[in-house]
């Protein structure tokens, strides 16, 4: 009996919570865990809160019990935290986690602080949903639910070439398939296929790219106003830092957009043996050693030049380590 069973068998009322702009394997585990407990704890009361996740996700079964209004004031018997590595990445959900009478948070970022009250975090896992298929009754996993434990974990993988990826995320994956979902539709629909806007905002961030540290870093900015002028929102910016980290000879790629006026939500990706993840959590973010994030002030120059200290320094402290004694 795993930690998840036993916290579900002392509960009436339970909310499952993931962090703010939901991604895949936020979006994939949240849902994930709602239909394995509809399914096999018919007698609780779940409730899924997240802010508004992207219609690309429709196709995952309980998409349209997600709520968005968080229940101000509801104190839950048990809150459990999926893919969110501190309390303030919750945003409004926070409340609802402070009011819980116990709290469980399953995750796979290094930076995660250990804010529940019980934590089950394995860094080296490929997702968040890798980690809840271990806390789950492999029996008790349908087609459903599999697509959505396959959802997040593709997701978080890149479809599986990324360096997180393992034998046993390869394991898990292959599982899910056997349950019969249509891997082909899940990777085409939400992690290739764009809108015709989101390739123009796409275009538009590659165009006015620039690299610097000779060639080794790349950083693409988008304002709000542009955003405004294609009728975009932050839904739309995906994939955009992953087709800026493979350009070639890049270490580490930097993609910002302007939520407010002077204020960026930045994204870093790593391609050699820097750690994103130090960089974004001096800087209040966090994430993986080669896929990080955070939120910063100023303007864009302000931006790349305070990240450009911290990646400058580990590059030297990498070439020092690397140079022969």
């Amino acid at each position: 009996m795993s930690i998840l069973d036993t916290k579900l068998n002392h509960v009436k009322t339970v909310l499952i919570l993931g962090h703010v702009h939901p991604d895949g394997d936020c979006i994939g585990s949240a849902l994930g865990l709602y239909n394995y407990l509809e399914a096999v704890y018919p007698q609780l009361e779940v409730t899924l809160c997240l802010e508004e996740p992207s219609v690309k996700f429709a196709y995952l079964k309980g998409f349209d019990q997600i709520r968005t209004d968080f229940t101000e004031g509801v104190s839950f018997d048990l809150c459990i935290c999926l893919d969110c590595s501190d309390k303030e990445r919750l945003g409004e959900g926070q409340n609802g986690l402070e009011l819980a009478k116990d709290s469980l948070c399953i995750d796979h970022h290094i930076t995660n602080t250990g804010y529940a009250a019980d934590n089950v975090v394995i860094p080296e896992a490929s997702s968040t949903c890798e980690v809840l298929f271990g806390l789950l009754d492999e029996g008790n996993i349908t087609k459903e639910i599999a697509a959505c434990i396959y959802t997040g974990i593709i997701h978080d993988t890149g479809v599986f070439k990324y360096s997180c990826t393992s034998a046993k995320t390869m394991e898990i994956a292959g599982k899910m398939m056997e349950k019969g979902i249509d891997f082909t539709s899940i990777i085409d629909g939400s992690f290739y296929q764009k809108t015709y806007v989101q390739n123009q905002i796409l275009g538009r961030a590659l165009l006015e790219s620039v690299v610097f540290f000779h060639g080794t870093c790349i950083f693409s900015a988008v304002r709000k106003k542009d955003m405004d002028f294609y009728g975009v929102t932050s839904k739309d910016m995906d994939g955009i830092i992953d087709q800026l980290r493979v350009t070639e000879g890049v270490e580490c790629a930097i993609f910002l957009y302007e939520t407010e006026p002077q204020r960026f939500k930045v994204s870093l990706r790593s391609n050699s043996g820097l750690d994103v993840s130090k960089i974004a959590g001096f800087f209040g973010g966090g994430g993986h050693v080669k896929a990080a994030g955070c939120t910063m002030d100023g303007s864009i120059y302000d931006v790349i030049n305070n990240l450009s200290k911290h990646i400058e320094k580990q590059m030297k402290e990498l070439a020092a380590v690397s140079e022969p004694a």
